[in-house]
C-alpha cells in the first residue's frame, strides 16, 4: 500500500479510507453529498497526490511529446496546459493526460494514478534524440481546491498576481522560498486550482488552506465526491469511458485528436478505422441507478453498455454515461438494472454546466 503525504491528516480528520490504485485514499470525510454540494456552492479541498507527474526536458522533448499524443502542442504557449490522449498503434487509449509547457525544452505530463508506471514505461520507450525523462510522482504533492469560492480562499495565502487567470494556464511562483506550480484546470465542472509542490511544503499549504478556508465554507473532500462531480460535468474517467482497447475516436473527445498532424502514434489507425461506438449521456426516467457494465437497449436490441453511473446530487436524478453503437439515434433507451429494463432519456453532455 502507498500513502500520500496527507495520509495522517486524513486520519486525524476522520476520513473513511479505501484502497485506490494502490494508495490508501479518503473516499469521504463528512459525507459524499455534503462534500459534493460544498464544491458546487462554496469550495472543497482534494488530495490528488496519487496522480502521476512525468517530466520531459531537452531539445527533443517537444518532438517526443508530439509523437506520443493525439493533440497538437505546436501552438501551445509557455505556462499553458492542454488536454490530450496518448494512443497505441491500434488507436486504443494508453491514457488521457494533461501536458504542461514551461518552455520549449521543459514539459510536464500529468497522468492518471492507475497508469503512472505504465505511462512512464511507454514514454521512456518512445524518447526521441536527447529528450530526457524523469518520473517525479513520488516527490510531488498535489492538492486541488475546487468550487465557486476557490479563488477567494487562494488569495488568502497567495498573491493575486501569482494565480493563473485563465483556464488551462499555470504559474510558477515561489512560496516559502520554494517554487510551486499553480494551475487552473479541474475535474469537477467548477472553477478551481491545483497546487504541485514538494511533499513537505504540501503539508503546510494544505493546513493553511484549511485554516483560511473556514470562513468560506471549505470542506475536505474524498474520491466519492470527486466522482459524482466529474460525472455531472460529463468528464470521462480512464478505466470507465476508455482503456487500451477503446478506439480514441469513439469517446467524443475528437477536439483532442488532430489527424492533420504529420504523424503521431496511432494516427494511421484513427485515420483508417471507422468508429463503431460513441459516448452519450443518459437521464434515468424509471427509478434506479445505472452502474458500470449495465446493458443498454433500444426498443429491440442491445446497443451498448453503461460506463459510469450515479445519482446526481445537484440535479436530483440518476445519470449515466454509456458507450453505444454509433448509429444509435433513439431519444429513449433502456438500461438493465437487476433484471429490469429502466427507461432512460438520451441527454446532451455535460449534464451540468456552471453559470
Amino acid at each position: 500500500m502507498k500513502y500520500t503525504p496527507f495520509y495522517d491528516r486524513h486520519l486525524q480528520s476522520g476520513a473513511k479510507m479505501v484502497e485506490f490504485t494502490g494508495y490508501s485514499m479518503p473516499i469521504q470525510f463528512k459525507g459524499i453529498i455534503l462534500e459534493h454540494h460544498a464544491v458546487r456552492q462554496k469550495c472543497g479541498l482534494f488530495d490528488v497526490s496519487h496522480m502521476g507527474e512525468l517530466l520531459l526536458t531537452g531539445k527533443n522533448a517537444f518532438d517526443t511529446i508530439q509523437n506520443l499524443i493525439t493533440n497538437d502542442i505546436s501552438s501551445l504557449q509557455n505556462n499553458k496546459a492542454r488536454y490530450t490522449l496518448m494512443a497505441n498503434m491500434r488507436g486504443g487509449v494508453v491514457d488521457d493526460i494533461i501536458v504542461y509547457k514551461f518552455h520549449d525544452e521543459r514539459y510536464m505530463l500529468v497522468v492518471n494514478a492507475a497508469n503512472t508506471q505504465k505511462d512512464a514505461e511507454w514514454v521512456k520507450r518512445h524518447l526521441i534524440g536527447d529528450a530526457r525523462f524523469e518520473n517525479i510522482s513520488e516527490i510531488t504533492a498535489l492538492i486541488a481546491l475546487q468550487g465557486a469560492l476557490a479563488e477567494s480562499v487562494m488569495k488568502e495565502i497567495f498573491d493575486m498576481k501569482d494565480l493563473p487567470q485563465k483556464y488551462f494556464s499555470f504559474t510558477t511562483p515561489r512560496f516559502s522560498g520554494e517554487e510551486v506550480i499553480i494551475s487552473r484546470t479541474g475535474y469537477t465542472g467548477e472553477d478551481g486550482f491545483e497546487i504541485y509542490c514538494s511533499n513537505n511544503l504540501g503539508l503546510r499549504i494544505y493546513d493553511e488552506l484549511i485554516e483560511k478556508g473556514k470562513d468560506f465554507g471549505l470542506e475536505l473532500c474524498g474520491l466519492g465526491a470527486r466522482d459524482t462531480l466529474r460525472m455531472e460535468a460529463g468528464m470521462p474517467l480512464y478505466g470507465h469511458e476508455m482503456d487500451d482497447s477503446t478506439l480514441a475516436s469513439e469517446i467524443n473527445l475528437d477536439f483532442a485528436i488532430k489527424t492533420d498532424k504529420p504523424y503521431f502514434i496511432g494516427k494511421e489507425a484513427l485515420t483508417n478505422i471507422r468508429p463503431k461506438y460513441k459516448r452519450i449521456g443518459l437521464k434515468l426516467i424509471d427509478r434506479g441507478i445505472a452502474r458500470q457494465n449495465a446493458k443498454v437497449y433500444d426498443e429491440e436490441n442491445e446497443v451498448g453498455i453503461v460506463t459510469s453511473g450515479t445519482h446526481s446530487p445537484t440535479l436530483g436524478y440518476p445519470i449515466a454515461m454509456a458507450r453505444v453503437n454509433i448509429d444509435t439515434d433513439a431519444n429513449e433507451l433502456y438500461v438493465e438494472v437487476r433484471n429490469k429494463k429502466l427507461k432512460a432519456e438520451v441527454v446532451p453532455l455535460p449534464f451540468y454546466k456552471r453559470k
